[in-house]
């Protein structure tokens, strides 16, 4: 059933209030190509969306928006050292790690309440303490828009780089992915070096993590920092963290003996936050707008803010972090 004049306010977790022209929701593959094969909505612009948890709307949506809602979660083979595990696109990304650990998966769950569905995270090749979504991705599915064709992605398909891949790039808007499988581990391979993982485990007096520890102290982590969007309308971090020459990095240094920085390759990875905070920006409010108080790279809704809004605010931090240090930031999220 197509859906009119639809807000989309529950369906972007900065909880901005536009409106979609048409909306349908897609619980299959057949019910996909159905809504794609639809001579009716042939010349409507389509627009694919999923938890809403990376994307900044600054305007109605003129068109369709096609709401993926394919669930299901299935073990679908296993060797002797690999569980491989398929996510229907429209699963929230934190139940399935949830999944996962509790069947004794290994793999995602330093990746643990990151917001979103498992179809934004091939994507955004999303990551978080040390591990990337490519570090565990076997394969995707996608629907080809215009025929409504099924295929089928592997990793060197996808082409991922840092929060990239080929379906933020030169296939964008061509596919929409339908599910996800995962090769985990039967034996941990526990990743605890990065960030405050280790401290926390520590506080929480544990040695010899299990799975779902590590996944806690994961989520004890994210919840001191970040804000609830269901509390205070964000998208998680807004800004990716800009990876530069190690040579400016060491001019940088030289100017800012504190600024951190993480090898990358032959490059050095800055931390937006930290470039963010010595320009001022953390917790300042801006109309209804602002850098959150616990972390400047996330962006808030107070309540009524617009897209628009966010959007400059936006703007005016990356301006400030260039004219100060010669940085150009990159938004992590998706501007519609």
């Amino acid at each position: 059933m197509i859906e009119q004049n639809v807000s989309l306010k529950p369906y972007n977790t900065f909880g901005l209030n536009v409106q979609a022209k048409l909306m349908a929701r897609v619980h299959s593959i057949p019910s996909l190509q159905e809504v794609l094969a639809d001579i009716k909505l042939k010349n409507e612009e389509r627009f694919i969306l999923g938890g809403g948890s990376n994307l900044l709307l600054t305007k109605n949506i003129d068109g369709l928006v096609i709401k993926n809602e394919l669930l299901g979660i299935a073990l679908i083979k296993e060797t002797d050292d690999f569980f491989f595990v398929q996510s229907g696109a429209g699963v929230v990304w934190h139940e399935l790690v949830m999944h996962c650990i509790a069947h004794g998966y290994a793999g995602i769950e330093n990746l643990s309440l990151i917001p979103g569905n498992v179809g934004a995270a091939p994507m955004q090749n999303i990551g978080a303490y040390g591990v990337e979504l490519k570090d565990v991705f076997h394969s995707l599915e996608a629907v080809e828009m215009t025929t409504g064709k099924v295929e089928t992605f592997l990793a060197t398909d996808c082409e991922f780089g840092y929060r990239e891949s080929v379906f933020k790039r030169k296939l964008k808007g061509q596919f929409i992915i339908s599910s996800v499988t995962l090769r985990l581990s039967k034996k941990p391979n526990f990743n605890t070096s990065y960030g405050a993982i280790e401290e926390e485990l520590e506080l929480l007096g544990i040695s010899s993590p299990t799975l779902k520890d590590v996944s806690q102290a994961v989520i004890n982590i994210r919840q001191s920092k970040l804000p609830d969007p269901k509390v205070l309308g964000n998208s998680g971090s807004f800004f990716k963290n800009p990876v530069v020459a190690t040579a400016l990095y060491e001019e940088l240094k030289a100017k800012h003996p504190t600024i951190p920085g993480y090898p990358a390759g032959d490059e050095t990875k800055l931390a937006a936050g930290w470039l963010i905070e010595q320009c001022g920006w953390k917790g300042k409010v801006v109309g209804n707008t602002g850098s959150h108080a616990k972390q400047a790279l996330v962006l808030v809704n107070y309540g009524n803010a617009t897209g628009v809004e966010i959007f400059n605010l936006s703007e005016q931090i990356m301006q400030s972090v260039y004219d100060t240090f010669g940085v150009q930031l990159e938004r992590e999220v998706n501007v519609y």
